[in-house]
C-alpha cells in the first residue's frame, strides 16, 4: 500500500446505535423505557444470534439504543466490569428541569444515585439492572443558534489550558459563547 493510502482516514459522522447486552426482555423494558422513558421502538431476533433476541430504544434525539435480550438470563445484580476493553458508562442528554428531579425519582425506585458537578456540566451517576454505569448529564450552558455543543467545548477548552486553569468552568463556557457569537 502506498503511504496515501495509509494515511486516509474512514471519517465517522456521528454516533449511529449502541447496544449492549442485558438480560431478559421485561427487565430492559421495565429500565430503558420505564425508567428512563426510552420509547420501544421495534424488536426482531437477533440476526447474529437467533437465540437472542434484539429490541430498539430511542434515547431522544432519534438514533438508537439497542439491547439484546435472552429469557434465560437473569439481571446481573453485580457492577459491571471496568476494565480495558469495557465500555464504562453510557450518558444521557436531560433538560435542567429533569435533571434537578431526576434523583429524587430514581431513588424512589430504589436506584442508588451519585452527584456529581463537572464544571462544564452536572451528572447523575446509577446503574441498569445488568450493572452498568449510566449517567444522566446536563450541560451548564446554553447552545447558541447555529454552533454545536462540541464548538463551544472546543473553545472553552482552548481558553481553559491558555489561561492555565485545570478543568472547564462556567466563565470558560460563558467566553467561548461570547466569542464564538462575535465570529
Amino acid at each position: 500500500m502506498t503511504r496515501d493510502v495509509l494515511s486516509r482516514r474512514v471519517q465517522v459522522q456521528g454516533l449511529h446505535h449502541v447496544t449492549i447486552v442485558g438480560s431478559t426482555r421485561q427487565s430492559a423494558l421495565d429500565f430503558w423505557e420505564g425508567v428512563l422513558g426510552m420509547p420501544f421502538v421495534f424488536e426482531q431476533p437477533n440476526l447474529g444470534n437467533p437465540a437472542e433476541n434484539h429490541l430498539y430504544f430511542d434515547p431522544g434525539d432519534g438514533r438508537l439504543l439497542t439491547v439484546f435480550t435472552d429469557e434465560g438470563r437473569v439481571d446481573a445484580g453485580r457492577d459491571a466490569p471496568r476494565e480495558p476493553g469495557t465500555v464504562e458508562h453510557l450518558a444521557f442528554t436531560v433538560s435542567r428541569a429533569t435533571f434537578q428531579l431526576a434523583p429524587a425519582r430514581l431513588r424512589a425506585r430504589g436506584i442508588e444515585v451519585l452527584e456529581r458537578d463537572r464544571g462544564f456540566m452536572d451528572s447523575l451517576y446509577f446503574r441498569d439492572p445488568n450493572g452498568m454505569k449510566v449517567e444522566l448529564a446536563c450541560y451548564k450552558f446554553q447552545t447558541p443558534e447555529g454552533l454545536r455543543d462540541a464548538d463551544v467545548l472546543r473553545r472553552a477548552y482552548e481558553l481553559r489550558v491558555a489561561r492555565g486553569d485545570d478543568y472547564l468552568s462556567p466563565e470558560h463556557l460563558a467566553d467561548a459563547i461570547e466569542e464564538l457569537l462575535r465570529r
